[in-house]
């Protein structure tokens, strides 16, 4: 774990709860009555700033808006595709966020909004008032990016299932009854995603799997991108696990800690590199063919992972700007581009921090202290972000990256510069304990953010 000089949460969490009345209130509304505060997306950003703002103080009233009554998480569902999971364990109720805190939501898709009279509109035709608006948008896949796919492609026959659901659950099939000695390729996506190294867990857990079930299998990756986070402590996972033979920059690179095997035997797993042809161009769902720069691949079971952008709801209220994602105040988060507006998560511009739920989760906490401090008049104290990756190269063999952030230049920089990975000469016991953390942080986070 990383260890910063920051109050711990405990601290935090007991100076804001002494916030319990809304003092020195900055505007009519606020000063009148309880302020309301609207959220828009109800996934990891969106429920956790819900129920930290009814922590922080409790008169404040909180709605959220999101369009499916049952969350399903993204992070773990690659464990739906190797058995590991099934999709039910995926669901997230939200009743204990309605029973235990007091907020309430709204199952309806936002359609625009008035930031002058502060309303927000949806297909039902409701107007929900906010004194301050919270947006979570997520993300949204890019699926005509690549020459012959499309979301309804995607749908039928060569599934992404980055957003899980219906696609995780036909990829899981495809994986699972895939003939005898078949080909699977993933197409790795190019920089920013969702999830650093979800990618690359995702092959090597089908990986392990095909060991078992389906030995003569072949795993390809194709990648835009020559390298990806926590790269040396994977591949060091798939050399060891599945005879995987690392490109010789990173043998080079990583030979003076660890020794790292060259095998003679072929390894069902490979990855294709940017600089060597990895970078998607088109997508043959009939004949089941994937076009890289380098070559055609024939494959039985394709999952592409196309490029993203922040959700439709933020292009729909104007928060994203021409890079497909949200600018925003570094300090607190509230976009740059509508006024008493605040963006979290995946869609925003957080400079260094990563796309991923435990930055969605930091995020939330951040803003919500921020419009608590606000609203009592009072400036909010210097924000710290802090971001945990955990993934499995196997079943048992776990890995991670940690860090913590602060702005420093105006931008959100990372302040740890060591011990931000597993160790490459970690012993055995310390890489299945790093596998046991991973599966006890899907039951602890999920509890963090939604009971």
């Amino acid at each position: 774990m990383v260890h910063t000089q920051h109050p711990s949460r405990r601290e935090w969490l007991a100076q804001a709860l002494g916030l319990l009345s809304v003092a020195a209130a900055p505007s009519l509304a606020f000063a009148q009555q309880s302020a309301h505060i609207v959220i828009v997306g109800g996934g990891v950003g969106g429920a956790t700033a819900a129920k930290y703002l009814k922590l922080f103080n409790p008169t404040i009233k909180v709605t959220v808006i999101e369009k499916n009554p049952v969350y399903v998480k993204p992070y773990g569902s690659s464990e739906v595709l190797n058995q590991h999971a099934k999709m039910d364990d995926l669901n997230v109720s939200y009743d204990a966020l309605r029973s235990k805190y007091g907020i309430r939501f709204v199952f309806d898709t936002v359609t625009g909004f008035d930031p002058v009279t502060r309303t927000v509109s949806t297909a039902s035709r409701q107007k929900i008032g906010y004194d301050k608006l919270i947006v979570s948008p997520g993300i949204q896949l890019m699926y005509e990016a690549y020459a012959g796919y499309s979301e309804a492609v995607a749908r039928t026959a060569v599934p992404s299932g980055w957003i899980p659901g219906e696609q995780t659950a036909l990829l899981a099939k495809q994986l699972q009854g895939m003939r005898a000695g078949g080909t699977f390729v993933l197409a790795a996506p190019p920089n920013p995603y969702r999830c650093p190294p979800g990618p690359y867990e995702r092959a090597a857990l089908m990986t392990e799997w095909f060991s078992k079930h389906n030995p003569t299998a072949k795993v390809v990756i194709v990648d835009p991108k020559d390298s990806f986070v926590t790269d040396e402590t994977m591949m060091l996972g798939w050399n060891r696990l599945y005879n995987f033979n690392l490109p010789e920059d990173y043998v080079k690179k990583m030979s003076a800690e660890v020794e790292v095997k060259q095998h003679s035997v072929t390894s069902m797993l490979s990855w294709v590199r940017g600089k060597d042809g990895g970078r998607t161009l088109k997508i043959d769902a009939r004949q089941m063919r994937i076009e890289t720069e380098a070559e055609v691949i024939q494959a039985d079971v394709i999952n592409v992972i196309p490029p993203m952008k922040a959700g439709q709801v933020a292009m729909t209220l104007g928060l994203a700007d021409g890079s497909g994602f949200c600018p925003v105040d570094r300090r607190t988060f509230a976009s740059t581009l509508q006024p008493n507006v605040y963006v979290i998560g995946d869609a925003s511009i957080a400079d260094a921090m990563p796309k991923s739920g435990f930055s969605a989760n930091t995020q939330a906490k951040v803003v919500a202290r921020a419009i608590v401090e606000e609203l009592a008049g009072r400036t909010a104290p210097e924000p710290l972000w802090e971001n945990t990756c955990y993934a499995l190269a196997g079943k048992d063999y776990g890995l991670f990256v940690a860090d913590v952030f602060k702005i420093i230049d105006g931008k959100i920089a990372r302040i740890n510069g060591q011990g931000r990975y597993l160790p490459l000469n970690a012993t055995p016991a310390q890489i299945k304990l790093g596998a046991r953390y991973q599966q006890a942080w899907l039951r602890t986070f999920t509890a963090d953010c939604f009971a």
